[in-house]
């Protein structure tokens, strides 16, 4: 008979950034378990339930017992398992021991002749699992599989025996129906009861009578609100009417990280509204923004045009008939961490940036690439001369200025309290100081992007600060030996180099990226190694990776980069290039062509100079190749030079017809060595001909 099943675990409170993954890992192992020992249906479905003090799952359509299965054993040749009279040998007789049979299955064995020879068989039938066996062999597994982020280790009430688990379990819950499965787990045994909300649960403990009465009794007796996604639902719900009563326009604040945070935190919300004082919103919004959710979980208000209001949301796990001490409790306790932060800023004011460059002198960057001040210095002269190939003086003046002062508060003490915040209190420093407003912004801005889809400096000075940064990193850390390996990335080296390219290709900035990597390993001392070949490597890598999460096709991405191109923003016009070349009839032809071409060349002996003499050409297939190469490669080549690629790559379609006599029609390898000479350099021109926007040999099937 189907009935759903419920299992809970009743424990202290989770770590609540990993509660919802706890979750859903402990249900979907579950099912997962059951179904692979036939104790549920097609139809099964698992709802999953976590709240901070337990873990949960409602299955449905679970069997009591699985059914039976038939079984049939191969064991061997009849030949080695049988003698001249029929009789069991002692290799047949082993096999069925092994099985658990005895001698007097031999009778019952089947035949059958598999082509080859007659096989032995032992047919019989396997009994389904009890839910109770496959339940605790479910649960041990769901538990075991669960990702915890760090174990404790505590002893049972015996005072002897110690148990390893995410936090301490009290509880345990298995429910087929109606009916108590006798399971077991962390030392504790199953049974029907479990703990509601610690101060507002009607009744204590809770007595579930059915599985399927699980979360509405939890509610109604118990106070908590057991699904993880319902409790967030309904904090969604009350944050949107309290900030419409708390004013008008105002939005809680959008952080999805925090409220998950928050759901982890509560078993039934209940949401408040706070203030604090007015004078406070004369710190920066980012530090009282901070303050608030990392410290207090509160969600603060923000006016239509994204300013903080001096109101915040509390998402309570009380619901007193007069909340006013909950949250007068709650303002007293955020008053001081908003006067802290308007300390630190009032303190920091008081010295410039500039007068805090020598404090970064003796903070460590690497032991083998000096000080923060050290880096700093260098950051500022590949800056200075990336901003002096874009904009001249004034770009390389201003670029050298922000990239000097970048670091400079991270010796502050609003960083020093608050380290997400850097690059951020630079610009609000800098522009305290009077400083030119692209400077300040491109000391925030330097950082990104920070992650995939972060947005980009919103000014040119910013742009060059943070690909001087970027590159600095990069370099040092290759000249260093400290290269990624596998998933190993200490330094964020995969992130920096995506960084560069997204600066570069996004800007379509008219950068060789030798020259940058050159400029940049310029900048270091002699002991650190100039590893620009395999730091170009590692970035086309990433760009390769990059340009396929997009859409491009790996034949595509493959040869546009087989080139190298060193202008990264040329990238997107030769892959849409390569993309409508492909799309010409003659495409698939020259392809093969160009791949049979580079196998020739590659097989000749010493260079072959990409060159042709007239005289020599004497097969008339070879004639007319040379003659279309003249004719078409000057249209290709403009084409190229005015960054047409696409037209440069059309302008091929037209050698299809005399490359294919060619092959037709003339031995490359002629036993005359002026003449295989002279081939060989019509090939060269041929290969170097095609293959300035990309090695389309790469698009042969």
């Amino acid at each position: 008979m189907k009935q759903n099943l419920l299992v809970e675990l009743f424990v202290e409170e989770l770590p609540p950034k990993a509660l919802n993954k706890l979750g859903e890992a402990f249900s979907s192992t579950l099912l997962e378990v059951l179904k692979s020992q036939g104790l549920t249906s097609e139809t099964s479905q698992v709802t999953a339930y976590a709240s901070p003090r337990r873990l949960a799952a409602h299955i449905s359509d679970v069997v009591a017992k699985a059914a039976d299965k038939s079984l049939s054993h191969k064991l061997m040749p009849a030949t080695v398992g049988l003698d001249a009279n029929g009789k069991a040998t002692p290799a047949l007789l082993k096999k069925l021991t092994a099985l658990g049979a005895d001698e007097s299955a031999v009778s019952q064995l089947k035949r059958e002749h598999d082509g080859k020879a007659d096989i032995l068989f032992l047919e019989g039938t396997a009994a389904g699992a009890t839910l109770s066996e496959g339940l605790q062999k479910a649960l041990d597994e769901a538990l075991a599989k669960l990702p915890i982020p760090k174990v404790m280790t505590y002893q049972l009430q015996d005072g002897w025996t110690s148990v390893n688990f995410v936090r301490p379990a009290h509880g345990l819950v298995a429910l087929h129906g109606n009916e108590l499965i006798p399971v077991s787990a962390l030392g504790l045994q199953s049974g029907n009861t479990t703990q509601g909300h610690r101060f507002e649960a009607k009744v204590s403990p809770v007595t579930l009578r059915h599985a399927d009465h699980y979360a509405e009794q939890l509610q109604t007796e118990g106070a908590v609100i057991a699904s993880f996604a319902e409790r967030r639902a309904e904090i969604v719900r009350q944050l949107t009417a309290a900030a419409a009563k708390a004013g008008p326009q105002l939005t809680p604040i959008q952080d999805e990280a925090l409220l998950d945070e928050v759901t982890a935190l509560v078993e039934r919300p209940n949401v408040l509204l706070g203030q604090f004082e007015d004078e406070f919103l004369q710190v920066p919004q980012e530090c009282l923004i901070l303050t608030m959710k990392a410290n207090q979980k509160y969600f603060p208000l923000l006016s239509a045009d994204g300013q903080l209001s001096n109101k915040f949301l509390i998402v309570s796990n009380i619901s007193p008939d007069d909340a006013s001490a909950v949250i007068g409790g709650n303002e007293r306790v955020v008053r001081p961490r908003l006067a802290d932060a308007k300390f630190f800023f009032d303190q920091d004011r008081k010295k410039t940036l500039e007068s805090r460059l020598a404090s970064l002198d003796k903070v460590v960057y690497h032991n083998k690439l000096g000080s923060q001040g050290q880096r700093t210095t260098r950051v500022a002269s590949i800056a200075s001369a990336i901003g002096q190939q874009l904009g001249g003086d004034a770009l390389a003046s201003k670029a050298a200025q922000a990239a000097r002062l970048a670091k400079a508060d991270l010796v502050t003490d609003m960083v020093g309290e608050f380290p997400e915040l850097q690059g951020i209190m630079g610009r609000y420093y800098a522009q305290h100081e009077g400083l030119d407003n692209d400077v300040a912004y491109a000391i925030e801005d330097h950082y990104k992007p920070r992650f995939a889809g972060d947005e980009l400096p919103r000014n040119q000075v910013g742009v060059v600060v943070a690909l001087a940064d970027k590159l600095e990193t990069l370099c040092g850390m290759f000249g260093i030996g400290q290269i990624p390996s596998g998933d190993k990335d200490p330094f964020a080296l995969r992130r920096h180099a995506l960084g560069v390219v997204r600066l570069l290709i996004e800007n379509s900035l008219p950068l060789t990226l030798d020259t940058l990597l050159n400029t940049t390993f310029g900048c270091f001392a002699a002991d650190v190694e100039n590893a620009s070949t395999a730091l170009r490597s590692f970035i086309y890598d990433r760009l390769s990776g990059s340009l396929r999460e997009q859409g491009y096709s790996a034949q595509e991405v493959d040869a546009v980069l087989a080139l190298e191109p060193q202008q990264l923003a040329d990238i997107a016009k030769r892959l849409e290039a390569v993309k409508a070349f492909a799309a010409l009839p003659e495409a698939e032809s020259l392809a093969a062509a160009n791949k049979r071409v580079g196998n020739i060349l590659k097989k000749a002996e010493g260079d072959v100079q990409a060159s042709i003499n007239q005289a020599l050409l004497v097969e008339p297939a070879e004639q007319a190749l040379a003659q279309a190469l003249a004719s078409v490669t000057p249209q290709a080549d403009a084409a190229f030079a005015a960054g047409d690629y696409r037209s440069s790559l059309q302008a091929l379609a037209a050698l299809r017809t005399p490359v294919d006599a060619f092959f037709d029609g003339v031995m490359v390898n002629a036993e005359d060595p002026a003449l295989k000479a002279n081939r060989l350099g019509l090939l060269a021109s041929l290969h170097q001909a095609m293959n300035r926007v990309a090695d389309l040999s790469r698009l042969a099937g």
